[in-house]
């Protein structure tokens, strides 16, 4: 099965909207609850396209995706790891497998940018964004070792 990429406009900024939605609710967690519960959250997902149209790689996607999902418990540049490589995933299905809604065409290539934009906050250190609000004038120096 082969798709082209969506045309539509809602195509791109929903899942940029939800996953900027995502972010600001995961941000109203402490760390390191924030870190530990997405860990987990990514590591289910991993499991998501298993009987996705693409036979044992699911499994094997699955499994090395819950290992790196697994590191995250303990560094949240894993977590963003993890999440690029579900988005890259969500690509891989939009064009050669099952869309991970059935009732969605679209579906997989939304979760790859909604994934994506999760990425990106995991890779700038996962901030506590309302903290960074009420503080403007502090500077969050290195945002791997310094939470807010």
């Amino acid at each position: 099965m082969h798709r082209a990429l969506p045309t539509h406009a809602a195509d791109y900024l929903g899942p940029i909207v939800g996953g900027l939605a995502f972010v600001v609710l995961m941000s109203l967690l402490k760390d390191p609850t924030r870190r530990n519960f997405n860990a987990i959250f990514v590591g289910g997902a991993m499991g998501a396209y298993i009987s996705g149209g693409l036979g044992l790689w699911e499994l094997a996607f699955a499994a090395a995706g819950s290992v790196v999902a697994f590191l995250g418990l303990r560094d949240a540049r894993f977590i963003g790891i993890a999440w690029l490589m579900h988005s890259a995933w969500d690509l891989v299905h939009h064009f050669f497998g099952n869309a991970i809604w059935p009732f969605m065409e679209t579906s997989s290539f939304g979760c790859c940018i909604f994934d994506a934009v999760i990425s990106v906050w995991f890779f700038a250190g996962a901030p506590a964004l309302l903290q960074m609000l009420r503080a403007p004038g502090r500077r969050p120096g290195n945002l791997w070792r310094d939470p807010m």
